[in-house]
């Protein structure tokens, strides 16, 4: 019962409302929480229904929050589900961060996720990262409320050259990301109710061509443009 209550007074905050953002609301409102913020400018294409589960064939046109918010609200009608139906600039992403428990990264660019990273260091918010292209992914939690935790440009430095793949062009094997999505919404909910260990300063690589998962451990960059000293 106190994990529950912990849940129905807590804020989420989910950044993009596809393949990862659909499973990992849909788990997050199931679950109880009490509001959950849900950010995305696009709207519904055929092509999305293959791998974003919260919408049908008659949500196509429609804003993604806004059909988001009609299925959540049938599955968790006590959940306050609030649509932002738009890219959010560095400055709404800084309210956004600021009046949440916790946020996840559902984005698939890097600008989108440094401006999440940024918020989250500044306002010391646990940030629950993830990431599917092909049949590959990854996932991190950055726990920014202890000061020995790396964020998210300790892992990918903002000046790095980094290639941008997108699932548009490159595909994505779709339950791939309903299991990122899902572990998303797990660690989620393990951080606001305060119980087990997350994974913070692990990265979780998930091969899913050879069912292969594994960890690798992430430090603290003392020089990191964002977080460091």
């Amino acid at each position: 019962m106190e994990g529950q209550e912990k849940l129905r007074s807590a804020s989420a905050v989910v950044i993009g409302a596809g393949g990862l953002g659909c499973p990992a609301s849909l788990y997050l409102a199931a679950a109880g929480i009490g509001r959950l913020t849900i950010a995305d400018s696009d709207t519904v294409d055929l092509t999305n229904l293959q791998r974003q589960i919260l919408y049908r064939t008659d949500s196509l046109g429609a804003q993604k929050v806004v059909a988001a918010r009609t299925v959540l609200h049938a599955v968790n009608p006590d959940v306050e589900v609030v649509p932002v139906a738009a890219r959010v600039s560095a400055t709404e992403m800084d309210e956004l961060a600021r009046g949440a428990d916790i946020v996840l990264d559902c984005s698939d660019n890097f600008a989108t996720r440094h401006a999440v990273n940024r918020a989250c260091v500044a306002h010391k918010k646990p940030l629950v990262s993830g990431a599917a292209i092909r049949f590959d992914a990854q996932l991190m939690v950055f726990d920014l409320r202890k000061p020995d935790a790396p964020c998210y440009a300790c892992l990918f430095p903002e000046d790095a050259e980094v290639e941008e793949v997108q699932c548009s062009q490159m595909g994505v094997f779709a339950p791939l990301t309903g299991v990122v999505g899902a572990v998303q919404a797990m660690e989620a909910l393990k951080l606001l109710v305060g119980t087990g260990e997350s994974l913070s300063g692990r990265l979780l690589l998930i091969d899913a061509h050879r069912a292969d998962w594994r960890t690798v451990k992430v430090a603290k960059d003392p020089r990191c443009a964002v977080c460091g000293k």
